[in-house]
């Protein structure tokens, strides 16, 4: 949803709702949607079957903004199930660095040098085949980070909160179940230890106890915020959050209201708020 005024970050506390056991979940996480000065988007479930956590807007197409480095390491990762030189060879543009070398600060600082090496030495088709193959529908990757020519023509990389939140979904079942899925289990795990690594953690991972672990991607360029994420990987009750935010009038607001719903569904979760 779209408001026209915003608090100022002076006021950014007010974005916590304040807990109200006459409020049920949806309505407190419509309320924290609502308070974002931004068209929003969000996608949550668990690992079982059923009705997701939460659902508003989540097939609409977004940004990805940075969320989508996520399906290009997923496509070095497929790739080097068949051949394992992949992650050891040295790519020229890279500086002589390993394919593994640039994925690492790819995801966890979101270097998008590194990720402009990567697409360059996959090449666009072969990375929007791994989004084919892993039921991305409304997925692309259109364009380099930060072409300045192709985001003046509107070509931009674009995605759903479902999509992303279903690839790391996907991750986490083929980790958890031993079992291939969008990589075999070994590269899932993997993924997952990288994502673990994430130095950005201002938006999902600020919702949750302190302890708590989170293999996440942040996104960020004009107007956007968002964040996709595994919480508790490896524990007992993971579960998946993508949160997308577009038109984004007040950027600290952003990060604050990804959080708040980050907070209020790890509640529901473990089942401490309502």
């Amino acid at each position: 949803m779209k408001r026209s005024t915003f608090m100022t970050v002076a006021g950014a506390a007010a974005l916590w709702p304040k807990r109200a056991a006459a409020q049920s979940f949806d309505e407190l996480l419509r309320a924290a949607i609502g308070r974002i000065p931004a068209t929003v988007g969000v996608y949550g479930r668990t690992m079982a079957p059923g009705a997701p956590l939460v659902a508003y807007n989540a097939n609409v197409s977004f940004p990805s903004a940075s969320t989508i480095k996520v399906l290009i390491m997923l496509t070095a990762f497929r790739l080097a199930e068949n051949d394992p030189s992949v992650m050891s060879t040295a790519v020229a543009a890279g500086g002589g660095r390993s394919v593994h070398e640039l994925i690492l600060p790819m995801i966890q600082v979101s270097d998008n040098t590194a990720a402009n090496i990567l697409i360059t030495h996959f090449g666009f088709d072969a990375i929007n085949a791994t989004a084919r193959h892993a039921g991305m529908r409304h997925t692309a990757l259109r364009r380099h980070f930060l072409d300045t020519a192709a985001i003046l023509r509107h070509h931009d990389n674009r995605t759903t909160p479902q999509d992303m939140a279903q690839l790391m979904f996907q991750i986490e079942r083929g980790t958890r179940e031993g079992i291939r899925t969008v990589a075999s289990p070994a590269s899932c795990r993997a993924m997952i230890q990288v994502m673990l690594g994430q130095t950005d953690r201002d938006k999902i991972p600020a919702g949750v106890p302190r302890g708590v672990a989170v293999a996440n991607k942040t996104g960020e360029v004009t107007g956007t915020r968002a964040d996709v994420a595994i919480v508790d990987p490896f524990g007992m009750s993971p579960y998946v959050l993508a949160v997308y935010t577009e038109n984004l009038e007040d950027w600290n607001g952003g990060a604050y209201g990804i959080a708040n719903i980050s907070r209020l569904v790890y509640h529901h979760v473990a089942g401490t708020m309502l």
